[in-house]
C-alpha cells in the first residue's frame, strides 16, 4: 500500500470508452452515460485505492489515464535510526 500522495488525471479526448477503469475501480472512475467516456470522480484517491488505480492506468487500452505519485521523503533522522 502506498503512503504517498497519488494524483489521477484523465484525457477524455484519448478515451475510447471501453469502461475497464469504471468496472475495475468505480469509486474513482465512471462513464458518461451519453458518450461512454471516462468521468473522473476522485483526483486524489485514498491510499487504499492506489493499487487498483494504478491497475486501471495499466489496463487502459487508450492510455487515457495518467497516475502521478509523490512519495514521502524520509528525514535524515529517520534514515539515521535504521
Amino acid at each position: 500500500m502506498s503512503t504517498g500522495r497519488l494524483t489521477v488525471a484523465v484525457d477524455t479526448d484519448a478515451c475510447c470508452a471501453m469502461g475497464r477503469c469504471a468496472a475495475t475501480e468505480p469509486q474513482v472512475f465512471d462513464q458518461d452515460p451519453d458518450t461512454g467516456t471516462v468521468v473522473l470522480l476522485l483526483t486524489e484517491p485514498p491510499p487504499e485505492l492506489h493499487e487498483t488505480v494504478r491497475l486501471c492506468a495499466d489496463l487502459c487500452p487508450c492510455t487515457a489515464i495518467t497516475v502521478t505519485e509523490d512519495r514521502p521523503h524520509r528525514s535524515a533522522t529517520a534514515a539515521e535510526e535504521r
